[in-house]
């Protein structure tokens, strides 16, 4: 690396940049969850139309991430990370000037695939970044940002609606953008992945394959799960997927190479990722409103109450980053997830429609915990699974799978809550709420033991070390 690159690429600086990116990728996730009812009050629209406001970002974001990974390994890391921020500034402004529930969920739709571009190279950059002996610190860092973002949706949606207005969830990307801007064309260094070319027909396989499945999953809810565009979305999603899988064990040159998944460390770390934010997407969706509308708090009170849970990750994922340093990320993962599952099942046991913040407060705690202990540990192990010119692609196709789980749980948790209750009563709405709870609290525990599944530090380090790593290619931006 020369000089100018590595002063242009300094740790620090790409620690910021990235960490705020992502911050900025995974608010808007969720920020709208505690926003929906004033959504709803002053653009109208039904539940189906307030699913596909959080839906229409979560379903571009996972259809295009290993997408813009691939674009970014070929034609330069920071050149198309600057692309993806650049259309997701824009269409923040978009959805926060949208005159009408649809124009809304346009420019929802466009940020998720400015987002999908993005927030994969924020990985790939950091990695390229921080020396290795500190990359565990600084994935705790990274995590904990992004854990935080997650998790504060609610609160930061809330606040925001409450004492300004719902469309300042969306305003508060622009500065934030503009800021990042110049400051990622100064000073991150340029990167590349193998140079390999664009595999066009695996990128067109695995976009169709993933559009289909999270469109039918969104849908199903809605439109019912026997209709023919549900069925149709889900049953040519499998088939381009079975495509995908099949033609990428044949390819020369394959956006996501199947020999990946031979590695029990990133099959195992993949399955945990995708199960865990099923769970726990579905549940926050399910309990910002339940805040709300059954126990009468405002956005921001709803928000300030789930602070024991937002506000654990900043506090915890920075020690659970270093713990995986030092005993190895799978036992941080497994216990994380265990908790998450533990909080979920007790929240379900103490909901009611006029439970005490009190009874909640333990299940908070436990689920922020959890939660922390999972986010830093995980991204280390995606990374750590992989040779360096594949983590880009590892990256994305290790969000894209975190996006299909929250997905994939915002519409089975949602299903369950339309079957079982509704929004006539808050006792409807708990009847509806609890059950989904109680299969988020499942879904999790299952994750906690794809975790267990991973191999020891000592096993992957020998791994690693009978692998023959290729280079990342480091260059000086003009």
């Amino acid at each position: 690396m020369s000089q100018q690159t590595a002063r242009r690429g300094g740790a620090a600086w790409a620690l910021v940049i990235t960490s705020v990116a992502g911050f900025m990728a995974a608010l808007d996730n969720l920020v709208v969850t505690t926003a929906l009812p004033s959504i709803r009050e002053d653009l109208g629209g039904g539940l189906h139309d307030l699913e596909w406001t959080v839906s229409a970002y979560t379903l571009t974001f996972a259809v295009l991430l290993m997408f813009g990974a691939a674009l970014g390994d070929r034609f330069g890391r920071r050149r198309l990370f600057i692309a993806g921020l650049t259309v997701f500034t824009g269409a923040s402004a978009a959805a926060a000037m949208a005159p009408g529930i649809d124009s809304l969920i346009a420019a929802r739709a466009v940020q998720g695939a400015g987002a999908a571009v993005m927030m994969p190279l924020t990985l790939t950059l950091l990695t390229a970044a921080v020396p290795v002996a500190k990359r565990g610190m600084a994935y705790g860092i990274w995590g904990a940002v992004n854990g935080l973002a997650v998790a504060s949706g609610p609160l930061v949606g809330g606040t925001l609606t409450e004492h300004i207005s719902w469309q300042w969830i969306f305003w508060l990307n622009v500065p934030l953008g503009l800021a990042l801007l110049p400051l990622a064309r100064l000073r991150l260094a340029e990167s590349h992945g193998t140079g390999a070319p664009l595999d066009i027909p695996g990128t067109l396989l695995a976009s169709g394959g993933l559009f289909g499945i999270v469109y039918g999953l969104v849908r199903g809810p809605a439109d019912g799960w026997t209709s023919s565009l549900v069925l149709t979305g889900l049953f040519a999603g499998g088939a381009l997927l079975v495509g995908f899988i099949l033609y990428s064990t044949r390819a020369k040159n394959p956006m996501l190479p199947m020999r990946l998944f031979r590695s029990r460390a990133f099959s195992g770390i993949n399955a945990a990722s995708l199960l865990m934010f099923l769970g726990m997407f579905g549940s926050i969706f399910l309990l910002s409103q339940y805040m709300q509308g059954v126990l009468g708090y405002s956005p921001t009170e709803a928000g300030l109450r789930m602070l024991p849970w937002t506000g654990m990750p900043m506090l915890v994922a920075p020690i659970a980053g270093i713990l995986a340093d030092r005993i190895g990320g799978r036992p941080v993962v497994a216990a994380g997830l265990f908790l998450q599952a533990l909080g979920l099942g007790y929240m379900a046991v103490v909901a009611t429609a006029d439970a005490s913040y009190v009874s909640q407060l333990p299940a908070l705690i436990v689920s922020g915990v959890g939660m922390a202990l999972f986010f830093a540990p995980a991204s280390h192990l995606v990374m750590s699974s992989v040779r360096p010119s594949e983590q880009g692609i590892a990256s994305g196709a290790n969000n894209a799978l975190r996006e299909v789980g929250g997905a994939l749980g915002i519409a089975v948790m949602g299903s369950i809550f339309a079957a079982q209750g509704g929004y006539e009563t808050g006792q409807t709405f708990v009847d509806g709420m609890r059950p989904a709870l109680v299969t988020g609290s499942a879904v999790v525990a299952l994750a906690g033991i794809a975790a267990l599944l991973i191999p020891t530090r000592r096993h992957t380090e020998r791994q690693a070390q009978s692998a023959e790593p290729a280079p990342v290619l480091e260059t000086a931006a003009h």
